[in-house]
């Protein structure tokens, strides 16, 4: 029985920015459910490969398909997820989440129940009528999530969206991400500058390169189910990881073509 093609393929991916490379030859899948984490430096194209995914840029070369048709822009099937949440201010939480439902052609009649049923997903049914003012930074990038999620996005992009949260807040908005993803089964997307926070989220880590070098390296994560479990922060194979991930990085983040060409 022959294996099921990818949700997302990225072959020989390439971009550029006027005369600068941005990102060369980056190729990778992804199936459906699964979380694939980019990591790397700032400017090694993390959010250019995003964009890309997200249909906002065309690559200059390569190949980019959704269950095997072209990327050519943007579509409901992919949503993103921005710092902050990027609510409207003059909209409460259910609102905001009924707005996403509105765009799809939900009935006005199912709204409020859909929007219901999406907050308490994300844990935030006892505050569905405050407004964003009224929430903390988490909550508000909660009820982004569930936004993006009343799309119905086969893949969801998540462009570094707990860096302006605090640390232990975070933590628990990287365990709601792996429970969400559980109960969807929504493939994820997620731009972090964070190791640690890559290991804990992510099935696979793909790092890419400083200065347009393309992947340097792809690293499999296997920790026991289930995934949101805080103490698999504390285990062996967690910490082996974040260390190997983190020499690789240290390690000047050489493109793998040109890793495999040195060591011979």
């Amino acid at each position: 029985m022959s294996a099921a093609p990818p949700l997302l393929e990225a072959v020989d991916l390439s971009f550029r920015y006027d005369a600068e490379t941005v990102l060369d030859r980056v190729s990778f899948a992804l199936s459906r459910g699964e979380v694939l984490a980019l990591l790397g430096p700032s400017g090694c194209g993390k959010t250019t490969l995003l964009n890309l995914i997200a249909g906002f840029n065309l690559p200059g070369s390569g190949r980019l398909t959704l269950e095997g048709a072209p990327i050519a822009g943007p579509g409901s099937d992919r949503a993103v997820v921005f710092q902050g949440g990027a609510l409207f201010d003059w909209l409460t939480a259910r609102a905001n989440v009924e707005f996403a439902l509105s765009c799809r052609g939900v009935a006005k009649a199912e709204r409020r129940r859909a929007s219901d049923r999406l907050l308490a997903l994300v844990g935030l049914a006892d505050v569905a009528d405050r407004f964003p003012y009224e929430m903390s930074g988490g909550m508000r990038q909660r009820v982004g999530v569930a936004r993006v999620l009343a799309a119905e996005p086969r893949v969801m992009l998540m462009d570094e969206p707990f860096a302006a949260v605090d640390v232990q807040t975070r933590e628990t908005l990287q365990e709601e991400v792996l429970r969400i993803n559980a109960a969807t089964r929504c493939a994820i997307v997620f731009v972090t500058h964070d190791i640690e926070e890559a290991v804990f989220v992510a099935d696979r880590v793909l790092v890419l390169s400083r200065g347009g070098g393309g992947v340097a390296a792809e690293f499999r994560v296997d920790l026991p189910a289930p995934r949101w479990n805080a103490l698999n922060r504390l285990r062996p194979e967690f910490l082996r990881l974040r260390e190997e991930i983190y020499l690789t990085m240290k390690d000047g983040l050489r493109p793998a073509a040109e890793s495999r060409h040195a060591a011979a």
